[in-house]
């Protein structure tokens, strides 16, 4: 059974419909909309500010969202794809966003709508992403506008994982 659990009398607010997997870990200040999914191994750890995640919002196996304390609270869109194994820190990330396998994504930091964050992209303090591009690399720079079928994948994918977690329950 995943744990989920309160920080100083604070519970998570989880939507009836969200799939938890039986070892992830959900605690203190976070919320998740409605139809998301939190993979094996992730960890939402809302302890020392809030983190807040919307609709459609998948976050993969081995996921860590933090924040920070008395500074950056977390806050994820709708329909946001966070890949296996990312780091989501004390940011902003706005709606139809990909964040890559392994990324590393920095407080302070605001990703605009309709942004593909490469796999192992390290996305530094303080960064904006401007909607419509992939950005890469360490650090991560803006690469290249993004395709018509990429646009497309930010679309489809978050229903994909809707369809995932229907498997297991």
């Amino acid at each position: 059974m995943a744990l989920i659990q309160p920080v100083l009398g604070i519970f998570p607010d989880i939507a009836d419909d969200v799939f938890i997997a039986e070892n992830a870990t959900i605690v203190g200040d976070a919320k998740l909309g409605s139809h998301c999914s939190v993979w094996f191994n992730a960890v939402i750890r809302a302890d020392v500010n809030y983190i807040r995640i919307g609709d459609y919002t998948n976050i993969q196996d081995g996921v860590v969202i933090h924040c920070t304390y008395e500074k950056n609270g977390t806050d994820i869109g709708n329909y946001v794809n966070i890949g296996h194994k990312a780091i989501v820190h004390g940011c902003v990330v706005h709606d139809y966003v990909l964040i890559g396998m392994g990324a590393i994504v920095m407080d302070r930091v605001v990703i605009e709508s309709n942004v593909i964050i490469a796999a192992g992209a390290v996305v530094l303090e303080g960064t904006h992403c401007e909607s419509g591009y992939l950005y890469a690399g360490i650090p991560a720079k803006k690469i290249k506008l993004l395709t018509a079928e990429q646009l497309d994948l930010l679309k489809q994918l978050p229903h994909n994982y809707v369809l995932y977690s229907s498997w297991f329950q």
